[in-house]
């Protein structure tokens, strides 16, 4: 294993997608390890929101381009933003 191929340890999903943006698995696919894990039909709820349609087709092009689920991208960008906003002074 080559010293500049360690994946940094990660605690937010903003660190995990700057990272992945910028690096291939195929480098790192040594470091990886098969999982088994289940996931429960209440872990997440769906909620019906309205988005304006130019905005969902712009989300959906840049989620198909990052190879995410628009769901995926959508929960990226409202929890980075959140985030923004908690720590900004009030």
């Amino acid at each position: 294993m080559n010293a500049d191929k360690v994946i940094p340890p990660m605690n937010s999903y903003e660190q995990i997608v700057e990272f992945w943006d910028t690096h291939s698995l195929a480098d790192y696919w040594d470091q990886t390890e098969p999982a088994e894990f289940e996931i429960s039909s209440k872990a997440r709820r769906r909620y019906l929101v309205a988005v304006d349609p130019d905005l969902l087709t712009r989300i959906q092009h840049l989620a198909q381009r990052r190879g995410l689920t628009t769901e995926s991208l959508v929960n990226l960008l409202l929890e980075q933003r959140l985030h923004e906003l908690e720590v900004q002074p009030a």
